[in-house]
């Protein structure tokens, strides 16, 4: 069953791949970096990864974003 992640995770996360960091994500969608600092943490759960750069190999693994 593949995961399910909302709109914005999805937003995030394919900054997240493109190598961006937590404060150019928050600028470029216009939040916060606590709020990105949130949806990355979803997503690392949801993947079940240990940090950013396994999370965005898991991205491209399961075919959530295509970079």
């Amino acid at each position: 069953m593949p995961l399910k992640i909302t709109q914005r995770e999805y937003e995030v996360a394919s900054y997240l791949v493109q190598g961006l960091t937590n404060y150019e994500i928050s600028h470029t969608l216009g939040i916060s970096t606590h709020m990105v600092k949130i949806y990355i943490a979803n997503l690392l759960q949801k993947f079940d990864a240990k940090n950013r750069t396994q999370l965005a190999y898991l991205l491209g693994k399961n075919n959530v974003i295509r970079s």
